[in-house]
C-alpha cells in the first residue's frame, strides 16, 4: 500500500480523502495557493506545498506546480478529488510518467468519457441510451442558432469539458441560443480551458439520476446503485438522495448494467458516474461519464458501507475489488444538503466574507439516524471569490426516506452560519414542500416552486403557534434573569407578568404563561395550550426546545422586546410584549426601505465582465445591461423595466462590492 499520497484539491473534499488516507495509516500531502494558506485541508495534512496565487489558473491547475509538489514531498499516488485537474488526461499522464500512481481512471478513459461529444458516441455504440443532438463542434453562434432549429427547441447547450453546471445554458428560442453559446463558451474557457460547445435535446419534467460504478485493474465492474439528483438550480445540485423514489428495481438493474457496460468500453477503473435523464416513463437517456468522484459520494456511501475513496486507493494500488455485485444492496435512506455561499434571498447570488459563525450539527456515526458533515471551512475562516461557493455537505441516514427528510430537517436548523449569505434556508424549505416531500419531482423543480426566487417560508398556524409558545417561554426565561441581574432578587418571579402579546409574521397570538419547576404552560386566548419545556439560556444562539406538539430547533438572536427566531426556512422577528406595549406598537408608523428603483445595484461581490449599454440608450424589460463574474459563474444582469440609461458608474474590469451603484437610470 502506498505510504503517501498527495491530494490536488482544496476544500470539502481534500478534508475528505485526508480522513480516509488516515484511517487506512497513509500520510498525505495538502497543495494550496495564496488565498488558501490557512485552510482546513491545509492544518489537516501531514505536509503542505504552496503551489501559486490564488486564481485556480495559477495554482490548482497548473500541473507542472503540482508535479514540483509530488517531487518535493516523495508522494506515491495523487488523489484529485474533482473538478480542477480530476478530469484531465495530460495531468494523468504526467503522473504515469513521472511513476506515481494516479488514484482516478486511465488516461484514455478520462480522454473518452471527459469529453462530452466523444462519450456519447462511444456510449452510442455500447448500447446505452442517448438523447437527440448535435455531437459535432460547433464553431460559433449562427451555427449554434441553426443547429437548434434542426433538433427543435428547446435545447442544452454544454460545454464539451463541463461539470458542475459551468458552461450550461437552457435556450427556447434563437436569441436564448446566441446569448446562451457565448456565455457557456466564456465560462468554459474560464473554468476548464477548453471552450468547446455541443448542442442536445432538452428533455422536459426530466429526472436527473445517476449510476455509481466501481472498476478494477482485474476486469471486475460493478454498480452501487442510484442517487436521485433532481433538485438543481442553474444545472447545479442542491440536494441529492440515494435511492431514487422513482426507480423500480428492474429500472436500476437496467442503467446499472449499461453504465458497466460503458466502463468496460473503455476500459475505466476506480469510480466512476453514469449519469442519465429519466422519463415520466422511466425511460433513461446517458448524459455524461463523470470520470472522477462526485460531489455527492456520501449518500452512496450511507446506504452502501462502502468507502468509495479507500476504494479507489486499493484499485489505485493494483488491488482487487473485494465486493461482488451480490454484495452491494440498499440500506436506508440518505439525503444531502450542499450548503453554499449564496445569498437565497438575492436569487442565489455568490456571497463572499468571513465565518463569524460556523457551527455545523453534531455528527452521529451510527443508530437509527446519521447525520455527517463533509466540510473545508471553520469559525473565522473566509470565504474565497476565486473558488466553488460550496461550504459543507451536510448528509444525513434513516431507515426510510421519510425518516432521512426528518433527520436532514432538524441537522439544518442547527447548523450556524454567521457573516455570509448561504442557502441553509432554502434547503430547509425544499425538505418541507409537499413536491418533494411526496417524490413528485424533476429538475424543473426549482424553477416552476419558486419562479419569483425564494424569499424564505411563511409558517402555518400550527407551526406558528408552536414558535409563539416557545418565545413566550424564552421571554419569560430572559425576564427572570434580567430581574436577577437587576438586583430585584427577592421574589423576583412576581416581578414577570403572565400575560404577554407574541407577534410574529403578522399575527398577533395573545397568551398566558403558568409556570413551574419542569417548564411552562402557554395558554391562547381560544382555550388551547402547548406546554413548553428546554435547557435554553439567554444568549444562547441555539435552542431546542421540547413542546407538547412536537419538538423545535431554532437559531435565536436577540432583538428589542423579542428575538429574531429561524428555523424550517423561515426567518422571524417575534416579538413578545405587555399588553399595553403590544397596544402601543400597533400605532408605530413603519420605516421604509430607501428607494433604488432607479439604479441598477451589483448583487454579489464581482468583476465587471461586459457592460452591453451606453449613456442615453432606452432599454426595454428583460435586455442585457451588464454581466458580472463570480465565482467562475457570469451572471447576466437585465432591465426590470423600461428606462433610459443616466449615468454608467462602472465598465469592464472593475471589481465591485455587493450593492454597489453600477450604473442609474431616468
Amino acid at each position: 500500500m502506498f505510504k503517501k499520497i498527495l491530494i490536488a484539491n482544496r476544500g470539502e473534499i481534500a478534508c475528505r480523502v485526508i480522513k480516509t488516507a488516515r484511517k487506512m495509516g497513509i500520510a498525505t500531502v495538502a497543495v494550496y495557493s495564496d488565498a488558501d494558506a490557512q485552510a482546513l485541508h491545509v492544518q489537516m495534512a501531514d505536509e503542505a506545498v504552496h503551489i501559486g496565487p490564488a486564481p485556480a489558473n495559477q495554482s490548482y491547475i497548473v500541473i507542472d506546480n503540482i508535479m514540483d509538489a509530488i517531487r518535493q514531498t516523495g508522494a506515491e499516488a495523487v488523489h484529485p478529488g474533482y473538478g480542477f485537474l480530476s478530469e484531465n488526461k495530460l495531468f494523468a499522464e504526467a503522473l504515469e510518467k513521472e511513476g506515481v500512481a494516479f488514484i482516478g481512471p486511465p488516461a484514455g478513459a478520462i480522454e473518452s468519457m471527459g469529453d462530452k461529444i466523444t462519450s456519447k458516441k462511444i456510449a452510442q455504440e455500447a448500447g446505452v441510451s442517448t438523447v437527440p443532438g448535435y455531437m459535432g463542434l460547433i464553431e460559433d453562434a449562427e451555427e449554434a442558432v441553426k443547429i437548434s432549429n434542426d433538433i427543435g427547441y428547446p435545447v442544452m447547450i454544454k460545454a464539451s469539458a463541463g461539470g458542475g453546471g459551468k458552461g450550461m445554458r437552457i435556450a427556447w428560442n434563437d436569441d436564448e441560443t446566441r446569448e446562451g453559446f457565448q456565455s457557456s463558451k466564456n465560462e468554459a474557457a474560464n473554468s476548464f480551458g477548453d471552450d468547446r460547445i455541443f448542442i442536445e435535446k432538452f428533455v422536459t419534467q426530466p429526472r436527473h439520476i445517476e449510476i455509481q460504478v466501481l472498476a478494477d485493474s482485474h476486469g471486475n465492474t460493478i454498480y452501487l446503485n442510484e442517487r436521485e439528483c433532481s433538485i438543481q438550480r442553474r444545472n447545479q445540485k442542491v440536494i441529492e438522495e440515494a435511492p431514487s423514489p422513482f426507480l423500480d428495481e428492474a429500472t436500476r438493474k437496467a442503467m446499472g448494467e449499461q453504465s458497466c457496460a460503458l466502463a468496460a468500453a473503455v476500459g475505466y477503473t476506480s469510480a466512476g458516474t453514469v449519469e442519465f435523464i429519466v422519463d415520466g416513463e422511466r425511460n433513461f437517456y446517458f448524459l455524461e461519464m463523470n470520470t472522477r468522484l462526485q460531489v455527492e459520494h456520501p449518500v452512496t456511501e450511507l446506504i452502501t458501507g462502502v468507502d468509495l475513496v479507500e476504494q479507489m486507493i486499493r484499485v489505485a494500488n493494483g488491488e482487487e475489488l473485494s465486493l461482488k455485485q451480490s454484495d452491494i444492496g440498499i440500506n436506508g435512506w440518505a439525503m444531502e444538503s450542499r450548503l453554499y455561499a449564496e445569498d437565497p434571498y438575492r436569487n442565489f447570488l455568490p456571497s463572499i466574507g468571513r465565518l463569524s459563525r460556523y457551527r455545523p450539527p453534531a455528527e452521529v456515526a451510527d443508530g437509527p439516524r446519521v447525520v455527517r458533515n463533509d466540510t473545508g471551512v471553520y469559525e473565522g475562516g473566509e470565504i474565497s471569490m476565486y473558488y466553488d461557493p460550496m461550504i459543507a455537505k451536510l448528509c444525513t441516514w434513516g431507515a426510510t426516506r421519510d425518516e432521512a427528510i426528518d433527520g436532514m430537517r432538524d441537522a439544518l436548523d442547527a447548523f450556524e452560519v454567521e457573516g455570509i449569505g448561504h442557502n441553509l434556508p432554502f434547503c430547509s424549505a425544499v425538505m418541507d414542500h409537499p413536491r418533494f416531500v411526496s417524490g413528485e419531482i424533476t429538475t424543473a423543480f426549482i424553477a416552476e416552486e419558486y419562479p419569483d426566487g425564494f424569499e424564505g417560508v411563511t409558517l402555518d398556524d400550527a407551526m406558528l403557534r408552536k414558535v409563539a409558545a416557545a418565545a413566550a417561554a424564552m421571554h419569560r426565561v430572559a425576564e427572570i434573569r434580567r430581574t436577577r441581574l437587576s438586583g430585584r432578587m427577592d421574589n423576583h418571579e412576581r416581578h414577570v407578568g403572565e400575560n404577554w402579546v407574541v407577534s410574529a409574521q403578522g399575527t398577533d397570538y395573545p397568551v398566558t404563561i403558568a409556570a413551574d419547576r419542569d417548564g411552562s404552560t402557554v395558554s391562547f386566548d381560544d382555550g388551547s395550550s402547548i406546554r413548553v419545556s428546554s435547557d435554553w439560556t439567554p444568549g444562547d444562539m441555539l435552542a431546542r426546545i421540547s413542546t407538547s406538539e412536537g419538538p423545535l430547533t431554532m437559531k435565536v438572536g436577540k432583538i428589542t422586546q423579542g428575538f429574531r427566531l429561524r428555523l424550517r426556512g423561515a426567518d422571524l422577528k417575534v416579538t413578545v410584549r405587555t399588553p399595553r406595549q403590544a397596544e402601543l406598537a400597533a400605532l408605530m408608523p413603519e420605516k421604509l426601505p430607501p428607494d433604488t428603483s432607479k439604479m441598477l445595484l451589483c448583487p454579489m461581490p464581482g468583476l465587471i465582465v461586459k457592460v452591453d449599454v451606453a449613456v442615453g440608450d432606452e432599454v426595454q424589460e428583460g435586455q442585457a445591461l451588464c454581466t458580472v463574474e463570480a465565482m467562475k459563474m457570469e451572471n447576466i444582469l437585465r432591465a426590470e423595466k423600461k428606462a433610459v440609461v443616466s449615468r454608467i458608474n462602472a465598465g469592464p474590469g472593475d471589481s465591485l462590492a455587493v450593492d454597489e451603484v453600477i450604473m442609474e437610470f431616468e
